[in-house]
């Protein structure tokens, strides 16, 4: 099940990086799930878990969120998992929602409603 849940975060990421990275984006943006590293994938199920669990406590009262804040929470919850699975990352890894690329905040924003589908 763990993969499940870390594939559909995995495969709505690559899906957004597609619609919304302007250009050709980097490999690593689109690596496949399989060849995705351990620490991504556990960091995937992770989020993806959160969202879940968020949406389900507010008994889907989260369909009222706007656009922007279904995004800053995919992207909070990320800097979570950076911060957990590297004790210095880099500026750019835990960059806050307003600092981060507009392809970059679509994509959250898809995450997010793409696990509304699983609730």
């Amino acid at each position: 099940m763990q993969d499940d849940r870390g594939r559909v975060f995995r495969e709505a990421w690559i899906a957004g990086v597609t619609k919304h990275y302007p250009g050709e984006p980097k490999p690593g943006y689109i690596t496949p799930w399989d060849q995705t590293p351990d620490w991504e994938r556990d960091a995937a199920t992770a989020v993806y878990d959160q969202v879940f669990a968020f949406i389900k406590a507010t008994d889907g009262a989260t369909a009222k969120l706007t656009r922007d804040q279904k995004g800053r929470f995919v992207a909070l919850c990320w800097i979570g998992q950076i911060f957990k699975h590297f004790p210095e990352p880099k500026a750019s890894y835990v960059a806050d929602w307003d600092d981060l690329p507009d392809w970059q905040k679509a994509t959250d924003i898809d995450i997010f409603e793409r696990i509304e589908q699983d609730v």
